[in-house]
C-alpha cells in the first residue's frame, strides 16, 4: 500500500521579523473577534453583539507586503521584460501552469559557505552523488545554510547562490521550476556587493536571474523543510497566485512523498 505523505515547503508570513530588507517587511493588522462584531453591527443596523454567537463576529487581516514577501514564485518579468532575442517575458499569471509542478529533485549545498556561487561542475558532483539525472520537467530545489536561519537576523547575509553557469546548467536541461530556502537565488546582495566594490564586474550583480533572459525560467524563494525531503523520490506542487500583470505570486509549495507500507 503506498502512504503520502505532504510536506509543506513554505514558510508563514509574519511582520516584524527580518525576512525581507527594511521597507519590504510584510505588516500585518489583525482584528480579532471582539474588533469583527464591531463591525458587523455598524453593517446591520440594529443589530446587537448579543445577537451574534459568543458575542463574537469576523476575524480578519490587512496585510501590507510585497509580492516578493514570504514564500512566493517569481516569473521571468520579474528579472526582465524581454529575453536575449526580444521576445515578451511572462508575469505571474502568464506562466504556463505545467511549470509549476513536476517530479523534485533537491540538490544538498549546506555545506557551502555564505555567499559561496555555485558552479555547474558542483551541481553535476552532487547530481552523481544522488544518481539522478536531469530530465526536463524536474524541479530543482537547493538546501542551503539559509534554510536554519529564516527570521533571524542573519537570514538576508546567509547561503549560497546560484550564479549564471549554474542556473544555465539547469535551464538547459529543461528544468523551468527550482527553488532556495535563501532569501534569493542569487548570493546574498551583502557578499556581492563585498565582491562587486572590489571587481567593478557588473556581470556578478544578480547574475543567477539575469541568465533567465536566455532561457526563461522561475524560481521560488524563501522555502522551508528542504532538510525534511530526500534528495528524490518525491513530487511538487507550487501554483502562485494569480495577479495580474505582477513579477511574482505568493505560494504555498508541497511536497509529496509516497512510501510502500
Amino acid at each position: 500500500m503506498k502512504i503520502q505523505q505532504i510536506v509543506d515547503l513554505s514558510v508563514s508570513l509574519k511582520g516584524g521579523i527580518p525576512s525581507d530588507p527594511p521597507g519590504f517587511i510584510p505588516e500585518i493588522e489583525y482584528a480579532d473577534h471582539k474588533q469583527g462584531a464591531q463591525q458587523m453591527t455598524q453593517s446591520f443596523p440594529g443589530l446587537s453583539r448579543k445577537d451574534l454567537p459568543g458575542q463574537e463576529g469576523w476575524a480578519i487581516e490587512k496585510v501590507n507586503m510585497s509580492t516578493h514577501a514570504g514564500t512566493h514564485i517569481d516569473s521571468p518579468y520579474h528579472y526582465r521584460s524581454v529575453t536575449d532575442d526580444g521576445k515578451p517575458m511572462p508575469t505571474i499569471d502568464e506562466v504556463p501552469l505545467d511549470w509549476f509542478h513536476g517530479p523534485g529533485v533537491k540538490l544538498d549545498f549546506r555545506h557551502f559557505e555564505d555567499g559561496h556561487i555555485v558552479t555547474a561542475e558542483e551541481i553535476e558532483r552532487e547530481l552523481n552523488r544522488i544518481n539522478h539525472q536531469l530530465v526536463p520537467g524536474d524541479v530543482v530545489f537547493v538546501n542551503t545554510s539559509a534554510g536554519a536561519k529564516y527570521g533571524e537576523k542573519d537570514y538576508l547575509d546567509s547561503g549560497c547562490g546560484m550564479g549564471r553557469e549554474a542556473t544555465l546548467y539547469l535551464t538547459e536541461r529543461g528544468v523551468r521550476l527550482v527553488g532556495t530556502d535563501a532569501w534569493s537565488w542569487d548570493a546574498p546582495f551583502s557578499s556581492t556587493a563585498k565582491r562587486y566594490a572590489k571587481e567593478k564586474d557588473p556581470a556578478i550583480v544578480w547574475e543567477g536571474h539575469f541568465a533567465g533572459s536566455k532561457i526563461p525560467y522561475c524560481q521560488i524563494e524563501k522555502l522551508a523543510n528542504l532538510d525534511q525531503l530526500p534528495s528524490t523520490g518525491f513530487y511538487v506542487m507550487a501554483f502562485p497566485i494569480k495577479v495580474e500583470k505582477a513579477s511574482a505570486g505568493w505560494a504555498r509549495p508541497v511536497a509529496i512523498l509516497s512510501t510502500e507500507d
